[in-house]
């Protein structure tokens, strides 16, 4: 009896996404059933038979050998140890696992550009690249299990005009640790549980030119006040709470990441504590918000020096009610800067736009002298190689203040 199939290492038998629209359908199905098959703690009797319903070009399948004595009983249960083994040192292979992740995560980010996959064969391969994403974080053993999310690192360099007042340099490492949520969250309102591409160049932009974006000037005012809205993970308050300090800028009040989500909101706080751990009052604080209805009760009480959010327009109407929030928060010389990531098809084809309709509206919200909340200027920013997702074109940077 010849032995039983084991599945291929990753780094070997991934295909390179570096042309998504080549994809063919049975291609990304065997390379994720392979994948599934190595992560996907299922019982390996389970894992050696053969799926009921085969692909349209099933892989060859060697015959049923005939019923022999006990010595093919014992073969077969040989075969299945050494695969079983093999299995095991397979999944346990860090590289080998660090590469499937990193492969999988550009995969669902870019499926929109496999082309050659009918729409519905495209969802339902991003859903089972979402499963074995989850399954990294499962525990094998356990047959029901709270799937923990992923924990992701991110870096950027701080260059300052001014020596820093804690390194003494005018260039400092900030560093942010993260969890984004269950990737299998059914919740599609909780979209903030993932940290997507804008939330990453934002913090990026502001790390390599502070001065473009306002944030030495905060160090001259005596208890500046910077709120995000539409927070999700908290990357870019957290990214902020950590540069900050570096600029001079005063925290006895600390920045306010908000949200509306319960879940996003629940997550979000965790991530605050785990980048501040130890501190009595950590410079990032959460906070709910509802656009629709925003509060301004504490800690919302008193004006914003500054406003910042990151790709939070998904429907016309959030680009509506994120201007006239903005224009109860925002103080009457404040900042708000939004970046917004360009969709050139699929389902948020164009909803970038809505930003613009919604500002320059003739309701528009009006200030105490009669100024309407306004964008200042806008800058087309191109899509960084390997970000962001597959009907992500580029981004707009909004900025926006009262005129």
């Amino acid at each position: 009896m010849g032995a039983a199939a084991l599945p291929l290492p990753p780094t070997g038998s991934l295909p390179p996404l570096r042309r998504p629209d080549t994809f063919t359908e049975d291609q990304v199905l065997a390379s994720l059933q392979n994948l599934e098959a190595i992560y996907c703690p299922i019982p390996l009797s389970l894992a050696l038979q053969s799926p009921k319903k085969e692909k349209k070009n099933p892989r060859p399948v060697a015959p049923t050998p005939p019923v022999d004595s006990g010595y093919v009983s014992e073969t077969e249960n040989e075969d299945a140890e050494n695969v079983k083994q093999a299995l095991e040192e397979l999944r346990c292979d860090a590289f080998e696992r660090d590469f499937a992740m990193r492969w999988l995560t550009s995969f669902v980010s870019r499926a929109e550009e496999m082309i050659r996959i009918p729409e519905e064969a495209r969802q339902l391969a991003t859903d089972k690249a979402y499963c074995i994403l989850e399954s990294f974080t499962s525990a094998p053993d356990e047959e029901e299990h709270e799937d923990e999310g992923i924990v992701r690192d991110f870096a950027f360099t701080l260059r300052s005009s001014a020596p820093s007042p804690v390194t003494g340099s005018c260039e400092n490492g900030i560093s942010v640790r993260l969890l984004d949520g269950p990737l299998a969250n059914t919740d599609h309102t909780a979209v903030g549980l993932q940290s997507f591409a804008a939330s990453i160049i934002l913090p990026e932009l502001m790390c390599a030119s502070p001065a473009r974006f306002g944030l030495e000037d905060l160090a001259k005012k005596d208890a500046p006040r910077i709120v995000e809205l539409g927070a999700g993970t908290g990357l870019v308050g957290l990214a902020m709470g950590h540069m900050l300090p570096h600029l001079g800028v005063p925290q006895p009040t600390p920045l306010i990441a908000t949200d509306f989500h319960p879940v996003v909101l629940e997550n979000l706080r965790a991530n605050i504590a785990s980048n501040f751990p130890g501190v009595e009052n950590p410079p990032v604080d959460a906070c709910h918000l509802d656009w629709s209805a925003p509060s301004r009760a504490p800690p919302l009480d008193l004006p914003a020096d500054m406003l910042v959010a990151t790709d939070v327009i998904y429907a016309p109407e959030h680009a509506v009610w994120l201007r006239d929030c903005a224009s109860q928060l925002l103080a009457p010389d404040g900042i708000f800067w939004v970046l917004i990531a360009v969709r050139t098809n699929g389902k948020f084809e164009g909803i970038s736009d809505t930003v613009e309709a919604a500002f320059g509206a003739p309701e528009c919200p009006k200030d105490a002298e009669g100024r309407k909340l306004s964008i200042l200027n806008i800058e087309t920013l191109p899509k960084p190689d390997g970000l962001g997702r597959g009907d992500e074109s580029g981004y707009k940077l909004f900025h926006i203040g009262w005129k």
